[in-house]
C-alpha cells in the first residue's frame, strides 16, 4: 500500500479499504475551477486505481455546499480556464474540468457521493459521475449552464440522461431549474436522503459493505457495468465470459463459496 497522495484543497482519509475525499474549500463553496479540487480528485482516482487495498471511495463536501461548480465571477470576467479565444478556452476545458470527468469515469472502484448541500452545474455533474448518491435534506441539484448562456462543458449531457432518462434530463437541462432533495429522490438521482449528521457515516457504511466483497470481482463488476453502457450485447457477453472464467479460478471465489456453504464470514485478499 503506497502512501496517500498529497491533496491541496481536500482531505483524503483511508480506513478499512474505504477512502473518503472531503472538499475543504467552504470559502468558495467547494467550486471546481479556481481551486485545486480537480487535481485532488484526479490524484485520488489514480491512487485508488493503482492500489488494490482501496475498494470504495466516498466523495463529500465540507461546509455549506457539495460543490458550486465553476466560479461565476471568473466566467464573467474571462479569467483562468475561461480566458482567451475559443480555441484556448476549449483547451482549458480539456486540460482542467474534463480531466476530472475522465478520471471519475475511469475509477475502478465504487464511488459514493455524499451530497451535503447544493451541487450546482459541474458540481451536479460530479455527483452524477459517481455510482451512487446519498443526500442530506439540504442537498440541491441544478444543471444550470443554460442560465448563463452556456452548455454542460464537463460532459454532464452524457451522465444525466443515463440516470433519469432523456426526457427528464432534457427538462432539467433546458430549464436550468434547481431541484431539492425530495425531488432528486423521486427522480432516482438520490438513493437515499439521510440526516446531515448521519450522511458521511451512512456513505462510509455503504462503502464498507461494498468493500467487504471479493475485491477483484468488485472491480470487474464495475468495469462490466461501465462497458455495458457502450457495448453491444454480444461483445459484453464475451467480456463477461472472460471475467467470469478468471473469477472461477480465484481464491476469493473459493473463500466465498466456503463461507456461503459453511455459513461463516470470509475475509477476501484479492487473490
Amino acid at each position: 500500500m503506497t502512501a496517500l497522495p498529497a491533496t491541496v484543497d481536500a482531505r483524503l482519509e483511508f480506513d478499512a479499504h474505504v477512502a473518503t475525499l472531503s472538499f475543504a474549500r467552504d470559502d468558495v463553496r467547494n467550486e471546481l475551477t479556481g481551486t485545486a479540487l480537480v487535481e485532488d480528485i484526479c490524484a485520488t482516482v489514480h491512487w485508488a486505481n493503482s492500489n488494490p487495498q482501496v475498494r470504495a471511495l466516498v466523495i463529500t463536501g465540507e461546509g455549506r455546499a457539495f460543490s458550486a461548480g465553476g466560479n461565476v465571477k471568473d466566467i464573467r470576467d474571462g479569467c483562468g480556464i475561461f480566458a482567451g479565444a475559443p480555441a484556448r478556452i476549449a483547451e482549458g476545458y480539456r486540460h482542467s474540468i474534463q480531466r476530472m470527468t475522465r478520471a471519475l469515469h475511469g475509477l475502478e472502484v465504487p464511488a459514493i457521493a455524499a451530497v451535503n448541500g447544493p451541487g450546482i452545474g459541474a458540481g451536479f455533474d460530479l455527483a452524477c459521475m459517481c455510482d451512487i448518491r446519498l443526500g442530506s435534506p439540504a442537498a440541491k441539484f441544478g444543471e444550470t449552464f443554460l442560465n448563463l448562456g452556456l452548455i454542460p462543458g464537463d460532459g454532464g449531457a452524457f451522465f444525466l440522461q443515463r440516470l433519469v432518462g432523456y426526457q427528464r434530463a432534457a427538462e432539467l437541462t433546458f430549464s436550468g431549474r434547481v431541484i431539492d432533495a425530495d425531488e432528486a429522490l423521486q427522480l432516482g438521482l438520490l438513493l437515499e436522503i439521510v440526516a446531515a449528521e448521519e450522511l458521511v457515516p451512512r456513505a462510509r457504511a455503504l462503502a464498507a459493505d461494498f468493500a467487504s466483497k471479493p475485491p477483484q470481482a468488485l472491480r470487474m463488476s464495475k468495469r462490466l457495468m461501465k462497458a455495458a453502457q457502450r457495448m453491444q450485447l454480444e461483445d459484453l457477453l464475451d467480456m463477461s465470459a472472460s471475467f467470469q472464467a478468471s473469477c472461477h479460478h480465484s481464491e476469493d471465489h473459493r473463500r466465498a463459496m466456503a463461507a456461503m456453504l459453511e455459513k461463516s464470514p470470509a475475509v477476501y485478499t484479492g487473490d
